[in-house]
């Protein structure tokens, strides 16, 4: 977010709870209420890239900090339950599963993996819209992105899938840096795990690399700089794209474009939803592609993104979706 989208979404914040103050106390209660959540937000944006899921059972999960023997309970509010090692939360997490507390997962199961610098709650709009509409667990992967690479990712995947053992058929939704994880942990995977996967939709995918990580490494200081996944896109990608597996699940893509040879970005060429072409996204033996008019970060928000994955995940097919702008996601 820019400086200018910044002020103005503060500006809003404080208009809004001023309003309210009024009308429901003093302005000081408003102004403890605003910074109360301002800093919640601002605590969990910055945790999203310090913590990997380890085990996730719905909206609860056991994570890592990638590196360490440290660990983590969070219930499905994000509150912290246990903190301590490896041993300890794993303990505990397994006594709070068989106190009934923690419920199981089964059955049809759909996970998705946010993109690079994100969090889980970019997925969010797309969890929520999935969960009305089909009938299957859907679950968040959340992993430390700029903390360690796309092969640590997939392996903390790995994990995750393993303690799903009821899950007997997984289906995966990635955005962005997402499902180029997905792709290695499907390099990795044990047979068992890697025989239940049912379908895949790849949203924005960066399938061959990226050329705004690689002007970006132009920058004088970037690419020395760069850590974890973003290192493995703006330095590593030629090491690193031949151990990324292409699902032999039926898997469709979503592009974001329009549909021109513009694209929304001038900094790169052909079409392209302001951060990934749409030729970067192609990967042979697709089921099913899509370009849709919309921006890179807004996909999991928009209607038609919405519809395509959720039919894609049912059918094995995408919907006819007619060219143009598409209306505001419910």
């Amino acid at each position: 977010m820019n400086g200018r989208r910044l002020a103005a979404v503060v500006v809003l914040a404080v208009t809004s709870l001023a309003a309210s103050a009024r009308a429901e106390g003093t302005v000081e209660d408003a102004v403890h209420r605003r910074d109360a959540a301002w800093l919640d937000a601002a605590r969990r944006s910055r945790e999203a890239l310090e913590w990997t899921d380890e085990v996730v059972r719905h909206e609860w999960r056991l994570q890592r900090r990638p590196g360490t023997a440290t660990c983590r309970i969070l219930d499905p509010a994000d509150g912290l339950v246990r903190d301590g090692t490896a041993d300890e939360c794993h303990a505990e997490f397994a006594a709070l599963e068989i106190s009934g507390r923690v419920p199981p997962v089964a059955g049809e199961t759909v996970i998705l993996l946010h993109g690079l610098g994100e969090g889980r709650a970019s997925m969010q709009p797309l969890a929520e819209h999935l969960r009305r509409s089909l009938n299957a667990t859907v679950l968040t992967f959340g992993y430390a992105s700029v903390k360690a690479d796309i092969d640590a990712h997939g392996r903390a995947l790995a994990t995750v899938v393993a303690g799903l053992p009821a899950a007997k058929r997984i289906s995966f939704v990635g955005h962005s840096l997402g499902n180029l994880v997905v792709r290695r942990w499907m390099a990795i995977a044990v047979p068992d795990d890697l025989a239940r996967v049912h379908r895949m939709v790849m949203l924005g995918p960066p399938n061959q690399g990226s050329d705004l990580a690689r002007l970006a490494s132009r920058i004088w200081g970037v690419a020395e700089a760069a850590e974890g996944a973003a290192r493995d896109l703006v330095v590593e990608w030629q090491r690193v794209a031949p151990g990324l597996a292409v699902p032999e699940c039926p898997f469709g893509i979503v592009a974001g474009g329009k549909g021109d040879a513009t694209g929304y970005s001038p900094l790169l060429e052909g079409d392209d939803d302001a951060v990934v072409r749409v030729a970067e996204t192609r990967l042979t033996g697709a089921d099913g592609f899509l370009v849709l008019p919309v921006h890179h970060a807004a996909m999991m928000r928009d209607a038609a993104v919405q519809r395509a994955t959720r039919e894609f995940l049912a059918t094995g097919r995408f919907p006819d979706i007619p060219p143009g702008p598409t209306p505001a996601a419910e």
